[in-house]
């Protein structure tokens, strides 16, 4: 889903140089927050580099709330119909969690990724909306905010009910010989099964990977409380077993630094981007219940046709002076009918190459979190390996005593 290398943090690469390839590279920065209580809320800076010539300047900084960007995102998606709208992070529903340091930067870390697979992205990074939002300014992205009402707003992060719902009128449609209106196309259906199967595997990784990050942090919760255990008692001691208890006390207060840490690293590198793709899945099926839509209608357009056609026959030979009228309503229709064949076709043609670019870029981030989840793995057993091996000397010399 992002085309460009990335740096650690989730931003494009710079380009080398002003005169190379054309670029568009966005930074989301400095979340502060702003206001009190229920109107409190997070602001960035969104910081854009470019040599488009229809940008205003190499580089232009504004600021940007988390509203900004579900305007963006439900712009793309009514534009951009077969087109797989890049997931924004969660809004987190607990209050106590919604201004923590972690969650903030959870936030930015996401919001970054999001408008960065925009701008990497062949079709969308052409797009007015997103060099609005680039380049905007604080008030007037604030009255675009208050005229729209997306799509997503009717529904808020239900794209799973949007897609139940489409798929329940789709069925519920009926032509010709009681045949559902709904694609049979094998590779459509390969398509969804597909996509079902994959939610549910990544939601289960998810699931897994939360609690892995939860049991780090929980023994190095216990890590630390046994550190302050064994110092004290060391303190009561004398002599080298008292050593060997602080010792062993400031051993274990390390190590809980250390599963602290890695903890938060697991979290980022391998959590989010799990959940990250779990977010892109429901992206994927929020453009299947398009598609089917689309189909719909195209089909509803055809049977339509079809009797208008019946009844100008009809008209041709019983109500000659009701023919002229009948022709319009029918040339209007079949144009109608037209248009929303070459939609569904682009939807078609735009899903195809969307499931490729998709499938690569999980191919590729998927590996980078595997691959930082067990280097982590490794440098804490490592880290842990260590502290104990160094102890246990002085523990043996006490016990041998």
């Amino acid at each position: 889903m992002i085309n460009t290398q990335r740096s650690a943090s989730g931003s494009s690469q710079s380009p080398r140089s002003p005169s190379s390839q054309p670029y568009l590279s966005v930074s989301v920065t400095d979340p502060v927050k702003l206001g009190n209580g229920v109107q409190a809320y997070i602001s960035y800076r969104v910081i854009t580099k470019t040599n488009f010539p229809e940008y205003q300047g190499p580089e232009k900084i504004v600021i940007r709330r988390y509203s900004d960007f579900v305007w963006l995102r439900d712009r793309l998606f009514e534009k951009y119909k077969g087109i797989f709208i890049p997931p924004l992070p969660e809004k987190s529903a607990v209050e106590k969690f919604r201004f923590s340091a972690e969650f903030i930067e959870m936030r930015r870390q996401g919001l970054d990724l999001f408008v960065n697979r925009i701008a990497s992205h062949p079709e969308l990074q052409q797009s007015e909306d997103l060099k609005t939002f680039l380049q905007a300014d604080e008030e007037t992205m604030e009255r675009l905010r208050s005229q729209d009402t997306g799509y997503f707003k009717k529904k808020p992060a239900d794209l799973m009910q949007i897609f139940k719902d489409v798929q329940s009128k789709v069925s519920d449609v009926v032509l010709g010989k009681e045949k559902p209106v709904e694609e049979s196309n094998p590779e459509y259906e390969k398509l969804k099964h597909y996509i079902f199967e994959l939610e549910n595997h990544l939601a289960e990784a998810q699931k897994h990977a939360y609690r892995l990050v939860k049991r780090h942090r929980e023994l190095g919760e216990s890590l630390s409380d046994f550190g302050k255990a064994a110092k004290l008692l060391g303190a009561c001691e004398g002599d080298a077993l008292g050593k060997a208890f602080s010792e062993l006390g400031m051993k274990s207060e390390a190590l809980s630094v250390k599963l602290q840490r890695e903890a938060h690293q697991l979290l980022m590198n391998f959590e989010e981007p799990l959940k990250d793709y779990v977010r892109a899945v429901q992206s994927i099926k929020a453009t299947i219940a398009e598609r089917a839509n689309a189909f719909r209608q195209q089909c509803e357009l055809a049977e339509t046709m079809k009797l208008k056609e019946i009844n100008l026959d009809k008209l041709m030979l019983t109500r000659s002076d009701k023919v002229g009228e009948a022709e319009i309503e029918y040339k209007e229709l079949k144009a109608e009918s037209e248009d929303s064949t070459r939609r569904f076709e682009t939807i078609v043609r735009l899903m195809n190459e969307e499931i490729v670019r998709f499938q690569e870029q999980k191919t590729l981030d998927m590996g980078i979190a595997f691959h930082n989840f067990s280097k982590g793995q490794a440098r804490l057993a490592s880290s842990i390996a260590d502290a104990w091996r160094t102890l246990l000397p002085k523990l043996e010399a006490c016990s041998s005593s």
